[in-house]
């Protein structure tokens, strides 16, 4: 739990979940809930139900954990959502698996159950009773940034290695829209990847995107994604990958190929992530903390349960920011950053 001690302590991130927990008690009647993530075994879902099960260890709440069998597995939600309801848990902490999950969210709060989401908005976002995210279109905003200034205004030839092809979800476009404001590229339909003009004028010179290609957040991913989008301009020398799994893969299919140039950016900031930040593969990644999630939101439930008292949003925003930060060992100017040796101290 390293990482939630440095991120409550530290005055590095961009954004703090502030909010007030008037007294929670643990005398009163036993809570259970349920938190389901995306996946069992990613670091990132281990270390929000790590972040999870310490705060209802301390409250004495009884927490079941459940996950989809992966990032596209929207009918494992819905099942451990029935589970829920039929155990007559208070409350459900998701991080959802797209737009095919809102009919059991639904249900469940018709049941009578609290839903909060994690890390992934709901769309609507009113569809849940509230939501404990890292901003993921600023996290896309800030490699976006980095990486226009690293380039000091060569044309930049963009590979964009996204999550999905086959459904929207507020993940993937937040962070692939985020990533395109903060080179400097004009964006249109802020919910779908893709729509953007292929060729014109970034922030520092010209560029032109040579691809979108979903990788299913899964390493073959990236590097399948990688390889097709070189066998179309092998000059690509910009890399966003939506996660760092893919990303990973990504690096993989640029070694093969002989190209080590390429600006590779991502978002996550595991340790594996920052690690590779400090090896020199990834020139920056956006860190999250998705124990500080878990850890925020059942805190947040009980004292929802026991005292009537909801969480409040982020000012100016319609979730709780749990933050985020820019990690690189190549700052660039006027951008906000930490180091991976930091980076390291925060990572999970």
């Amino acid at each position: 739990m390293r990482g939630i001690r440095h991120l409550l302590l530290s005055s590095i991130s961009a954004a703090t979940a502030v909010f007030m927990f008037g007294g929670i008690s643990a005398a009163n009647d036993r809570i259970t809930m349920t938190i389901i993530t995306k996946d069992p075994d990613n670091h990132f879902w281990t270390s929000m139900v790590e972040g999870a099960q310490k705060a209802a260890k301390d409250l004495d709440v009884q927490i079941t954990v459940a996950a989809g069998r992966d990032q596209s597995d929207a009918d494992g939600q819905i099942q451990a959502i029935e589970f829920a309801i039929q155990r007559g848990d208070k409350a459900i902490l998701i991080a959802n698996n797209g737009p095919a999950v809102n009919g059991a969210i639904k249900k469940a709060r018709d049941a009578g159950l609290l839903v909060y989401a994690l890390d992934t908005p709901t769309d609507p976002t009113n569809l849940v009773d509230a939501t404990f995210a890292s901003d993921n279109f600023q996290a896309g905003v800030l490699i976006g940034k980095w990486a226009a200034a690293s380039l000091a205004g060569k044309p930049a030839k963009i590979a964009l290695l996204d999550l999905f092809a086959d459904k929207v979800v507020s993940v993937d476009y937040q962070r692939d829209q985020g990533f395109l404001k903060g080179m400097g590229i004009d964006i249109k339909d802020p919910k779908k990847n893709g729509d953007e003009d292929k060729t014109g004028s970034y922030s520092g010179g010209k560029y032109e995107i040579v691809c979108n290609q979903a990788t299913n957040g899964a390493e073959d991913g990236g590097r399948t994604a990688m390889e097709n989008c070189l066998s179309l301009n092998p000059d690509i020398n910009v890399v966003y990958s939506a996660n760092e799994t893919s990303g990973v893969g990504a690096v993989q299919a640029l070694k093969a190929a002989g190209i080590k140039n390429a600006l590779v950016v991502s978002i996550d900031g595991s340790c594996r992530g920052v690690k590779t930040v400090a090896d020199g593969d990834f020139g920056a990644v956006s860190q999250q903390y998705p124990s500080a999630m878990g850890k925020f939101g059942v805190e947040a439930a009980v004292n929802q349960i026991r005292n009537k008292v909801a969480p409040k949003p982020t000012a100016g925003i319609d979730f709780t920011n749990t933050g985020i930060t820019l990690v690189t060992d190549k700052p660039a100017s006027g951008i906000e950053s930490i180091d991976a040796k930091k980076g390291t101290e925060l990572c999970w």
